[in-house]
Order: C-alpha cells, then sequence, then structure tokens
C-alpha cells in the first residue's frame, strides 16, 4: 500500500471512487432526481397548463400593460405618446378624483358595518334554529348569487322619488317623501342598502361555519357560570370568530373598494343621466367608476390606467390598515 493510499485511510478521505459514485459524499447527493425524472410528470403538467396560459394572457399581460399604459397618452387608436409620471401628477390634483375616492370610503363604511353586524346575528339564529335549517340558509343565500343588475334596478324602482315603495309608505304614514336618488347623502344610504342586502347572506354562511367548529362544551360551561345569551355572544362568540370576521372585513374592503354595478345602474335607468355620472352631483361616483368614465367614455386610456393603479395602492393600503386594526385589538384581548 502506498503512502498516499495510507493516508487517505486513516485520515477518512474519499478515493477516487467513491468521490465519482458520489457513496461517502451528502445525503442529497445520492437521492438526487434523474434527469429524465421531469418525463414522468409530464401529464400532470399538461394538465394544469391550460391555467397558467389564460392567465398569462387575460390577467397577467393586461396588468403589466396597464402599467405601461399608465405613463403614456392614448386615445385608443393612435399612436402612443410617452409622458412620464405626468398622469399621476395629474391625478394628485384631481378633484373629482378625490371625490370619487371619498364618496367609495363613505359607502363602503355604511355598508360594511352594518352588514357584518347582521351576518354575525344572523349566523347566531341560523346556528340556534331547530327546524327548516337547511330553508333558512339557501335563503339568506340567494341575494348573493342574483345578478346585481337586477337587484340595483328592483332598489332603484323601491327608492324612486315619486313612484317608490318606500315613499308610498312614508305618505300613508303622512311622512313626507324622501329625495333618495337626489340628495347627496341618501344616494349613499341606497347604495349602501344594496350592498349590505347582498353580501349579509354571504359573510352569515361564513360566520355559521365559524359557529359550528365552536365546541358546545364552551358555551355550556358558561351557562352553567351563569352567562347569559348576551355574554354568551360577545364573551365566547365574537372571541373565537375573530380570525373569520378579520377574512370578512379584508374581503369586505377588497369588494367595496371596488363598487361600480350599483351607483352605474342605479343611475343610468334614467335616460336623461349619464351612467358613468354618479348621480347629481357626482354623490355617487366612486373610484371605479370614475375610472369608467375617464378611460371608456372620455378615451383617456392611460390616464385611467393611472386612476386604476391609484386605487389599487388605496385597496392595498386600506386593507393593510384594516388587518393591523383588526390583530392589534386581537393581541389586546
Amino acid at each position: 500500500m502506498s503512502a498516499r493510499t495510507s493516508a487517505r485511510a486513516s485520515t477518512g478521505m474519499p478515493g477516487p471512487a467513491t468521490a465519482a459514485t458520489g457513496r461517502g459524499g451528502p445525503p442529497g447527493a445520492r437521492h438526487a432526481r434523474p434527469k429524465g425524472a421531469w418525463r414522468r410528470y409530464w401529464p400532470q403538467y399538461v394538465s394544469i397548463s391550460p391555467f397558467f396560459l389564460l392567465f398569462t394572457v387575460f390577467m397577467l399581460v393586461p396588468v403589466l400593460f396597464s402599467l405601461y399604459l399608465a405613463f403614456h397618452k392614448w386615445n385608443g387608436l393612435g399612436e402612443m405618446e410617452f409622458v412620464g409620471p405626468r398622469n399621476f401628477e395629474l391625478l394628485m390634483q384631481d378633484e373629482m378624483f378625490w371625490q370619487a375616492l371619498q364618496n367609495t370610503f363613505l359607502i363602503w363604511f355604511m355598508s360594511t358595518i352594518p352588514m357584518l353586524f347582521l351576518a354575525l346575528v344572523v349566523a347566531n339564529m341560523l346556528n340556534s334554529a331547530v327546524r327548516f335549517t337547511g330553508f333558512y340558509r339557501i335563503a339568506y343565500f340567494v341575494p348573493n348569487v342574483t345578478s346585481v343588475v337586477a337587484v340595483t334596478i328592483f332598489f332603484g324602482s323601491v327608492f324612486s322619488t315619486n313612484f317608490g315603495l318606500i315613499n308610498a309608505i312614508l305618505q300613508w304614514l303622512s311622512a313626507s317623501p324622501v329625495p333618495w336618488l337626489v340628495n347627496e347623502w341618501t344616494i349613499k344610504i341606497v347604495i349602501s342598502a344594496i350592498i349590505c342586502w347582498q353580501w349579509t347572506g354571504y359573510n352569515a354562511i361564513i360566520y355559521l361555519a365559524g359557529l359550528q367548529a365552536i365546541p358546545s362544551e364552551m358555551y355550556e360551561a358558561a351557562r352553567i357560570d351563569g352567562a347569559g345569551p348576551v355574554q354568551l355572544f360577545f364573551r365566547i362568540t365574537i372571541p373565537m370568530l375573530r380570525p373569520i370576521i378579520l377574512f370578512t372585513v379584508v374581503v369586505s374592503t377588497i369588494n367595496g373598494m371596488q363598487t361600480f354595478t350599483e351607483p352605474q345602474v342605479l343611475f343610468g335607468i334614467n335616460s336623461a343621466n349619464n351612467a358613468s355620472s354618479g348621480g347629481p352631483g357626482g354623490a355617487g361616483l366612486t373610484a371605479i367608476l370614475y375610472f369608467y368614465r375617464e378611460a371608456f367614455n372620455n378615451n383617456d386610456y392611460g390616464y385611467g390606467a393611472a386612476i386604476a393603479w391609484a386605487v389599487f395602492v388605496a385597496i392595498l393600503l386600506f386593507t393593510a390598515i384594516n388587518w393591523r386594526i383588526v390583530q392589534r385589538r386581537e393581541r389586546g384581548l
């Protein structure tokens, strides 16, 4: 045996054959995937590839193009003119944009808080119901799957100033009729009522699933200690549903900041109004409706893309703020 071989044997160093075969190396090297192993999984990759292709063509590419378009001036037909950040500079000085953003926040606030509270109450009632539980669940979920256009037209008729059902009831009670679709605040109330009616059942079903996951032993122990229904609701139900409440707040924030169909259809029923105007004084003009008006009515696609990205950033910040507030309350409790 040579001196070199003896040194390898005494120090535990791998020989040439060992180094070539990978024996004695890292454990991961012995279990390395063969070069042709990917061929075994090609049917799986092919089966999921349509989703990624469609996502790339119809989602990713338009999003990236809208970001590119935000730095250009384009009417949809002619050549694009690069303007740099001028669209965003004009946006910061646009009073109509800030009014639309303010309207969006107010409508979100006026619809989300009562909607989530009513959803909690409805879910608690459904959880304690003994008979016709399935019927009630379907009945409360139907508004969410009903066409938003049909629902908005119906609410527009109900809240009509001259021939609406609400004003007819007010006159029957010897009260003065209310100009629901003319006044600045009543317009927001009507839009908020449409959103609340449509999404209360959806959130109630989510809360119901969370309620059914709460152990019944906790309620029984609390009743033995003398807790009433109100104490059970605020001391057990709300704390146990806090993660689900956080989820519904985030989803409601994202959906509420994208309000578009309700004001557009509500004020498009009357041919004398511009469907994208948001009603008298722009009281129902939301951020997405303003984006639609600038891009597709005024054919200013570059400015419309800038509005869309500004709304995206606003939704992102507002969602993060809501998340932090709810998480901080959870840690405090």
